[in-house]
């Protein structure tokens, strides 16, 4: 009994040790081709940064105005960037009704699509 027990840990371990290196030859790589040069870029949507920063002040991509502002100054952008995406980020201490009525505002003013990040 003994034998069959040495035998079969023996084969567990070489097939412990060769799985890895099966699994890792299967990864297949696609080199690039001539045809891949001539392919057209493809178009990536710009998107618009707001930042709560406190309750009463916002920064949309990198100016920071006031809240009272903010419909002054995401319009414009908005309507520049049809179908862009507007990644709302909020800082610390910035309550929730804050957040959810800058959410608002954005989705008024014709945000497509609205990112929530965490700081």
């Amino acid at each position: 009994m003994t034998p069959l027990i040495d035998v079969s840990l023996v084969l567990v371990v070489i097939l412990m040790v060769a799985t890895p290196l099966a699994l890792q030859s299967s990864i297949a790589f696609n080199t690039g081709s001539a045809g891949a040069r001539r392919a057209t870029p493809v178009k990536v949507p710009s998107r618009i940064d707001i930042a709560l920063l406190s309750e009463q002040t916002v920064r949309v991509n990198h100016t920071v105005v006031a809240r009272a502002q903010l419909a002054g100054t995401l319009g414009p952008l908005l309507k520049a960037n049809a179908g862009g995406v507007v990644v709302v980020r909020c800082a610390d201490g910035v309550t929730h009704g804050a957040f959810v009525d800058v959410l608002d505002e954005a989705r008024a003013l014709g945000a497509a699509q609205i990112v929530v990040v965490g700081s």
